[in-house]
């Protein structure tokens, strides 16, 4: 019996999935029915590859916005090249990217490297998941979680906040840069951006912020009061946090969830039709575990640049009880209705490239030196 009877719908209906990752992003066109790949492509992000903006001595690691659009361009052509026909048959775009990477933007959400004036500036692009520029910053908002009187705003967060999370950066770059902190209006995780970005979404009010990115870089917890640490007490870290948390909003969205509708624009430029459901953004080890198969008892080891360890569980009827020393416990981050545990280790798959460079010296440095090298 042939694949086609096996499967009804086969050939029918296609989703395009685009992978944002530390290097580079991939377009991926799978055939929801079964799951098969009909188009893939891969390319670095060009500053990037060149090392542009980046300050390792000083933990600085930051990516320019134009680099996501341009990959986005070229991952999604490739991918559709000789299957032109099957774009007509796409039903949706899922997005997922790494973070915590966020990103000041203006009024509008756009980032502010993207105007002239900040198109050099690093602590105007997107500050990648592993920029540990933040350490003092996030040190101080563990301290005064503990200490200021009210809730712990850590709790659902393992008990400790990373420099390579949410708020931290965002404190460290107002701190730093009193010219991106006085033209900034918001501050944009890269998952949302590129929702926001391919739907024509130009009011911060209206921008779907993932679920999954501000629930375990972000302390949002349904049980707090408006989902995000109060404004008092982002007040004692730096008043200018405060302005930040109203532009948030008080939901956010798991991403079973459309975060719009593509433009006619943008449809135009990746050869696709207009109005094609987005789904709200998420992050790449998130839903690397649903490709992986996770379900409740089942934990998956998802390995990049770094390592993380995801495993889902029902909401508990006696109420969530937190989980110290993880990354993070989110409702719906991962699976909806099911409460996403995730831990691991940074920058796992960089130490071992680093490795990599250590033992591979002395061939592509020392010996080509050598008499007859």
């Amino acid at each position: 019996m042939s694949l086609e009877k096996e499967t009804p719908g086969r050939g029918e209906n296609y989703v395009l999935g685009l992978d944002y990752g530390s290097d580079s992003a991939r377009a991926v066109l799978i055939d929801a029915a079964t799951g098969e790949t009909a188009g893939v492509s891969v390319r670095n992000y060009p500053r990037w590859t060149k090392g542009l903006y980046c300050d390792s001595a000083a933990n600085r690691f930051r990516q320019h916005p134009q680099d996501y659009i341009d990959v986005l361009v070229e991952t999604v052509r490739e991918a559709l090249a000789g299957k032109e026909a099957l774009a007509d048959r796409v039903r949706g775009i899922a997005i997922d990217t790494t973070g915590s990477t966020p990103c000041a933007v203006d009024g509008e959400g756009t980032p502010l490297a993207l105007k002239e004036e900040f198109a050099e500036n690093p602590n105007a692009m997107f500050v990648l998941w592993k920029d540990h520029s933040a350490v003092a910053e996030a040190e101080k908002i563990t301290r005064t979680a503990k200490t200021w009187g009210g809730t712990d705003y850590t709790r659902y967060e393992g008990g400790v906040y990373s420099a390579e999370w949410f708020w931290a950066k965002i404190l460290h770059v107002i701190t730093e840069d009193p010219a991106v902190a006085g033209a900034a209006c918001s501050f944009v995780e890269h998952c949302d951006w590129m929702t926001a970005f391919l739907t024509g979404v130009k009011d911060l009010g209206l921008i779907r912020r993932s679920r999954c990115a501000m629930g375990h870089k972000a302390m949002f917890h349904r049980s707090f009061e408006g989902g995000y640490p109060a404004a008092d007490f982002l007040r004692l870290l730096d008043p200018r946090l405060v302005k930040i948390r109203e532009t948030l909003g008080t939901e956010t969205y798991t991403s079973d969830t459309p975060a719009g509708l593509l433009t006619g624009e943008w449809a135009g430029r990746l050869g696709l039709p207009p109005l094609i459901p987005v789904a709200v953004g998420a992050y790449d080890a998130h839903m690397g575990a649903v490709g992986g198969g996770v379900k409740a008892g089942v934990l998956v080891r998802v390995m990049g640049t770094s390592t993380c360890d995801v495993i889902v569980g029902p909401v508990p009827e006696a109420g969530e009880v937190p989980v110290r020393g993880i990354c993070g416990q989110v409702e719906g981050s991962v699976v909806p209705g099911m409460i996403g545990y995730e831990a691991g280790q940074s920058s796992f798959g960089d130490v071992y490239a680093w490795f990599k460079g250590i033992l591979m010296w002395p061939l592509e440095e020392v010996l080509p030196a050598l008499p007859g090298g």
